[in-house]
């Protein structure tokens, strides 16, 4: 049998060679089990997904195998947002969902995420367990979980959540504010939601990669350059105060100021924290990942809120929403999550909230972005991928943990800190990641820096010191 690893958040594979119809019966058999077992009853369960080739099938073979164990299940009845269908397992008090998406990895890529009664990323803990079901499960040799069917009922599950959007967001202050929008959901589940909500009440827009192409023609789904492209032409054409992108599942999210300007996901947790805590006056706590801004740390220590920083992956913020009273947690991939109905990022709500956000300050997000460099300093941020074999990516991270050098790209080295992959630290605005993948033959690396020329060259002479390394 293939080998199954659960990365950050879930199982992905490749269409037609790591994802089959008998992988996703292995991993859905595995996840019904942990339920039936380890959860409490009554038990009912969520399954959706997204706009690529197969999910339609692939959550059809996920949903009538869990219900095949006698766990009731919903099956969406379209392609669905990932957030709509963590919202549906609490509002329903379900036992948990499966989410047939790979997010944003590029159209040949498909995967179940594990959302848990909570509605949000399944833990560490809980995803080991899987596992362990899994391998028994392998090592029996297993082929079905029961003799008979189960029952599978279709459903709705984008009505209601974004009758619960219209509950959290001020649509008609967005309306009043009389600007137009562009939106793109990349082809993805997240399609028709938004632009939903906005015919509702009339807000103007316009809606980019709006039908449905598992290809994702031209792009990956992933609101970040390059593929925001097309979103910033979009935005130039014509008066458009802002363009505002989800991923493929629609959890994550990206925009484009009206100059036409990227405003990445760092920038957007600094304006959704400036906005909840200085602008509202809200309290609580503040996570973030490994990988994200100093300038939330700097928000943070301004408001006099308690700061976080876990390993990377939301499933570590959704463990810490859990259990404190997080007012915000986000990470450097486009998930932001706030306080409210599930611990979970929403794409679709932050772009809502963002566009609130505009609305009452009656700024661009353009605007914004200057004020927070006004008072915090510019922070320009970059990530490289590079293909490495894993004992080359040992051998760097041997040297760099074990050879003294002081400076890099000409910038005195002030700390290391090691949770996730190596940091290397330049005082309070400047630092350079270097991190290993979990699952692929990836070496990530992440810059950020006052400047974007010092970023690339942090980056540059990382990745240079990578390939001495190799063979």
């Amino acid at each position: 049998m293939d080998k199954i690893t659960f990365g950050t958040d879930g199982w992905r594979g490749i269409i037609g060679d790591d994802f089959t119809f008998a992988n996703v019966r292995r991993v859905a058999a595995a996840i019904a089990q942990y339920v039936r077992e380890e959860t409490p009853p009554p038990h009912q369960f969520i399954v959706g997904y997204d706009t690529r080739f197969l999910s339609a099938d692939a959550a059809r073979v996920a949903a009538e195998t869990v219900a095949a164990v006698g766990i009731p299940v919903a099956l969406a009845d379209r392609p669905t947002p990932t957030p709509a269908v963590s919202y549906t397992v609490v509002a329903r008090r379900a036992s948990g969902a499966i989410m047939v998406t790979a997010s944003h990895n590029p159209f040949r890529w498909n995967g179940l995420k594990f959302k848990a009664s909570y509605g949000g990323s399944a833990s560490p803990t809980m995803m080991r367990r899987v596992a362990d079901h899994l391998d028994r499960r392998d090592r029996a040799r297993r082929k079905s979980v029961a003799k008979k069917a189960g029952e599978v009922a279709v459903a709705d599950l984008v009505g209601p959540y974004s009758e619960r959007l219209k509950a959290r967001v001020n649509l008609d202050l967005i309306r009043a504010w009389g600007h137009r929008f562009v939106i793109d959901p990349m082809y993805g589940a997240g399609r028709g939601v938004i632009t939903g909500l906005f015919d509702e009440v009339g807000i103007p827009y316009h809606e980019i990669h709006s039908r449905r192409n598992p290809l994702f023609p031209g792009l990956n789904p992933e609101p970040i350059e390059p593929h925001v492209a097309d979103l910033r032409r979009a935005v130039l054409s014509g008066d458009f105060v802002a363009g505002l992108a989800t991923d493929g599942d629609a959890d994550r999210l990206g925009a484009i100021n009206s100059g036409g300007a990227f405003i990445d996901s760092h920038k957007i947790f600094s304006i959704l924290l400036m906005h909840l805590a200085g602008d509202l006056g809200q309290r609580g706590e503040v996570v973030k990942t490994f990988s994200t801004t100093q300038m939330v740390d700097k928000l943070a220590a301004k408001y006099s809120l308690p700061l976080h920083v876990t390993p990377i992956g939301f499933k570590y913020i959704c463990e810490l929403m859990l259990t404190r009273d997080v007012l915000v947690g986000g990470e450097e991939s486009g998930g932001i999550g706030t306080r409210g109905d599930t611990p979970e990022r929403d794409g679709i709500l932050n772009s809502l909230l963002l566009a609130q956000v505009m609305a009452e300050r009656n700024q661009t997000l353009g605007e914004m972005v200057q004020e927070l460099e006004r008072e915090f300093g510019p922070h320009h941020y970059g990530r490289v991928d590079m293909e490495i074999d894993r004992p080359t990516m040992l051998r760097l991270l041997s040297h760099l943990r074990h050879h003294k050098f002081r400076r890099v790209a000409g910038m005195d080295i002030t700390d290391r800190a090691d949770l996730d992959g190596l940091k290397l630290l330049f005082g309070d605005s400047a630092w350079l990641l270097v991190r290993p993948s979990g699952t692929e033959n990836l070496l990530r690396l992440y810059a950020e820096a006052p400047s974007a020329a010092q970023v690339k060259t942090l980056l540059d002479e990382m990745a240079a010191l990578a390939r001495s390394k190799e063979g």
